[in-house]
């Protein structure tokens, strides 16, 4: 059997930036398309651990590529929420001032701010700031207002952009983990743990991987130091205490420890700035007891009414923090190669400018038929996992057509067996428990699967074993093979 044609474009990489890539690259195209993915998930590394927050890019440097596309990708992604089912809510950013040095840095942050388009920034005196926020800590002194901030689910971002993806035929690969490139006139061929692939053209959005996949095709252009950022997610009673993002004067290392509300209703703390080094930096996911008590150390001063709610679970998330102050992103010419590197935590923000960008590379090298115009795809409407807006087991109309949705798995979460079993038979289906958890919330709650861990398990299983009957039914009707029963 001849092997199978070579594929036009090859992304490695499906997290929020790479499924982004996929997605506004079949916009363009009629090209075969392949995602690449190490994980058994898309957004299954950095892009589902984060503040949530979509940026307005208001503190970016500017004149950078990262304040220019973060600019860009929140206006596409604010367009592109409503249609697409992504809950997104407006609640704005509250930069507080909690000495005299930070207190005489918000005027240069509002001029920051203004130069990188954002001039809706407002001073707020001490009594303005508690006014809006009443269970803020003692001691601040004023604030810096950014009132398009929003809230944002990081989770349905990268999975519209991977479902709407695949619908226009992008091949989504899976456990599909890199191992060697070699280069030649007519494209590369990408060794991998699932086999050889053939592609002409390479983007690299591997996220904290992208230097090693940079140096696998002789490339050392910066090296990505991974910045551990451990958060604290709090019990939904906590929301009623949080109106705004509750930002810190910015520091190098990062936005510092915040406050925020999510979409899910909780409130997170977090995160904290860890650059890390040895031979596990790049899969040390877990939190520390340092960590842990380094956060509850600034929530005491900045809410100390939150820390009387009860912590439900934290996480870690990896940042592929560089030695570089910008994005990586870089055409390199005649190797039919784009690396998309050192995207940090605005990454959720620029996606989609990200993408633009990078297709606007491949359109610049002229070998890559890539149209001038594009699709208008059907954008996929997501199921609301937000709070926002009526869930499935609040819609007496879903319910009408179908009981499934009034059928409640995970109390804490509110989360119905019609959600679990769409998630499950979905264009990009959760593949796992933490897939699965994405996709719906189940066991993600105040008892964190306690009482629905046991359900939510016989129902993952009964699918696996229903479709794993269904493909050895199928193998064994293929051409050539005897009918069976």
């Amino acid at each position: 059997m001849p092997p199978p044609a070579p594929y036009d474009l090859t992304i490695i990489g499906a997290g929020v930036v790479g499924t982004a890539i996929a997605r506004e690259a079949a916009r363009h195209s009629r090209l075969r398309i392949a995602l690449l993915d190490a994980s058994d998930d898309v957004g299954n590394g950095t892009s589902k651990a984060n503040t949530a927050i979509l940026h307005t890019g208001f503190d970016a440097t500017p004149g950078t590529l990262e304040s220019r596309l973060v600019r860009d990708g929140q206006r596409q992604l604010l367009a592109y929420a409503p249609r697409s089912g992504i809950p997104v809510e407006r609640v704005g950013a509250l930069l507080v001032a909690w000495t005299e040095e930070q207190l005489t840095a918000l005027p240069s942050l509002a001029d920051k701010a203004a130069r990188n388009g954002r001039t809706a920034t407002r001073h707020l005196t001490r009594a303005e700031l508690y006014a809006r926020e009443p269970h803020l800590g003692p001691g601040a002194l004023g604030a810096l207002e950014v009132p398009d901030e929003s809230i944002v689910c990081p989770w349905t971002t990268t999975l519209a952009y991977a479902t709407q993806a695949v619908r226009a035929g992008v091949e989504l690969h899976l456990n599909t983990r890199v191992q060697k490139v070699t280069s030649a006139a007519e494209g590369h061929l990408l060794h991998t743990t699932r086999g050889t692939f053939r592609t002409r053209h390479l983007v690299n959005a591997a996220g904290l991987h992208a230097d090693d996949i940079d140096r696998l095709l002789g490339i050392a252009d910066f090296t990505v130091t991974p910045r551990r950022g451990q958060l604290l997610v709090f019990a939904m009673p906590s929301r009623a205490l949080v109106r705004h993002i509750l930002l810190p004067v910015p520091t190098a290392l990062g936005k510092g420890v915040l406050v925020a509300p999510t979409v899910f209703g909780n409130v997170l703390l977090g995160p904290t700035a860890e650059d890390l080094t040895g031979a596990d930096a790049k899969t040390a996911h877990h939190t520390t007891p340092e960590g842990i008590a380094y956060l509850l150390d600034h929530g005491r001063r900045i809410m100390p009414d939150l820390l009387e709610e009860q912590v439900i679970t934290s996480y870690a998330g990896l940042r592929a923090a560089t030695e570089h102050d910008d994005f990586r992103i870089r055409l390199h010419p005649g190797r039919r190669y784009v690396t998309v590197g050192g995207i940090r935590s605005t990454g959720l923000s620029a996606s989609m400018g990200i993408a633009s960008y990078v297709v606007a590379l491949l359109k610049e090298e002229g070998e890559l038929q890539l149209s001038d115009e594009d699709d208008d795809l059907e954008p996929p409407r997501m199921p609301n996992i937000g709070e926002a807006f009526p869930r499935p087991h609040q819609r007496p109309d879903l319910i009408a057509e179908d009981s499934a949705y009034g059928d409640i798995v995970c109390p804490c979460e509110s989360v119905t067996r019609g959600e679990i079993r769409d998630a499950l038979t979905a264009t990009v289906p959760a593949r796992s428990p933490g897939g699965l958890r994405r996709r719906t919330r189940v066991e993600s709650g105040h008892c964190q699967g306690a009482e629905c861990g046991a359900t939510v398990r016989a129902l993952y299983e009964e699918h696996r074993s229903k479709s794993a009957a269904r493909r050895a039914e199928a193998a064994a009707h293929e051409p050539g093979q005897p009918p069976t029963g």
